[in-house]
């Protein structure tokens, strides 16, 4: 899978920690909440621009459903047909202000502090300094290379998604940036995501003269959550979470509509299948409360191969001669956009990106100490895999 073809020298091949720093800084001063496009499109002006000095190819999807548009930069390889796809999301969880408030962009020690640094802007940077890298050195990928922005992951990617399981079709691996796990582990597998919305309809009356005329739409949801989250089977890795629930429009009235949203997590598409079908099947006690149940698994199980472990061996070859000792982790529950390639059955390598903590809290960090190794795995392995 790999071959050593291109050995410039050590001088050539320096990177610079502090120019990872500012290139990351530069990013994250970039705020980019999901909903805000216009603040997510002066991002992906920025890397057009950046990538448009190494000579690639760029292409930009317009924004769709009110969101940022999808950038592409496509860098030539060596070889041609089929390549690598870099996937990388640019849209965070933190409103904007975040960076001059609740988690200042700082230095502290070996800590660089600010929204959307760990999930995933320093990862993100990490890859486009590796092709960088190798263009100023005067060396090409041995295969194509596609880098790719997404607006919305935070929320699903609800209209990426296809962009993305497009452009995977044509790959022959994918890497994805998102931050290095449990002390800089890589993820080669990640829980498959459901998403539900079940509303409960009854009838409702005056809570006082007339009560048993109602029948309550939150009494019978309350059973269905307890019902729902029995579901959940540590020892299978399955869980289920009601994470909001609304219903009733006042405390003396029988309430007729309540609603909440639910999260499944499953390991195994088999899994996702079963559970699937449970949920689906849920009925209310009441014959005059009624069930509507809406919802799909919106990022599929993302399970680990032998196809993936072999690129995995790559890419701790590569990370070895820069002197990082690469490790995977367990089956993460958090998603990302990897599932989908994984789905689909392309070699996928997640958490490539920056070792740190905090994601989605306004403690997020990466450490700067972790920069400069992944930046010199990245390059290697674009140099390097065939």
């Amino acid at each position: 899978m790999s071959e050593q073809t291109q050995s410039p020298n050590s001088n050539q091949l320096q990177i610079d920690q502090q120019e990872l720093v500012d290139g990351v800084i530069e990013w994250i001063s970039h705020e980019t909440p999901t909903y805000e496009a216009e603040a997510i499109n002066r991002l992906a002006d920025l890397i057009q621009v950046q990538f448009e000095t190494i000579n690639a190819e760029i292409e930009r999807h317009p924004g769709e459903q009110g969101f940022g548009d999808t950038l592409y930069a496509h860098v030539a390889g060596q070889d041609q047909g089929p390549g690598i796809l870099v996937l990388s999301h640019i849209d965070t969880v933190h409103p904007i202000g975040t960076a001059m408030g609740d988690n200042k962009i700082r230095i502290e020690g070996d800590l660089l502090y600010g929204p959307g640094v760990y999930d995933m802007k320093a990862g993100a940077f990490i890859a486009h300094y590796a092709a960088r890298h190798l263009h100023r050195s005067g060396l090409k990928p041995k295969l194509p290379v596609t880098f790719m922005y997404v607006p919305e992951e935070e929320i699903g990617s609800p209209y990426s998604r296809r962009l993305i399981e497009a452009a995977a079709a044509k790959a022959k691996y994918v890497l994805v940036t998102e931050p290095a796990r449990d002390g800089g582990k890589l993820v080669v597998s990640r829980k498959g995501v459901g998403r539900f919305d079940l509303k409960t309809i009854g009838r409702p009356s005056h809570s006082g003269s007339k009560h048993e005329d109602g029948r309550s739409s939150v009494k019978e949801m309350a059973r269905l959550i307890l019902e729902i989250e029995a579901m959940t089977d540590y020892d299978k890795g399955v869980t289920f979470n009601v994470g909001q629930i609304k219903g009733g429009t006042a405390v003396n009235v029988v309430p007729r509509e309540c609603s909440i949203e639910l999260d499944m997590r499953v390991v195994t598409e088999e899994q996702g299948e079963d559970y699937l079908a449970r949920v689906f099947a849920l009925q209310s006690s009441d014959p005059n409360v009624k069930l509507i149940v809406e919802g799909e698994i919106n990022r599929p199980p993302y399970e680990a191969t032998e196809a993936t472990m072999d690129l995995f061996q790559v890419a701790r070859e590569c990370a070895g001669e820069g002197g990082l000792d690469l490790h995977t982790t367990v089956t993460t529950g958090g998603g990302s956009d990897g599932n989908f390639t994984a789905a689909m059955g392309i070699p996928t390598l997640d958490g490539m990106g920056a070792d740190g903590a905090g994601a989605h809290t306004l403690d997020e960090y990466v450490l700067i100490s972790s920069l400069v190794p992944r930046a010199e795995m990245w390059w290697r392995l674009l140099a390097q895999l065939t």
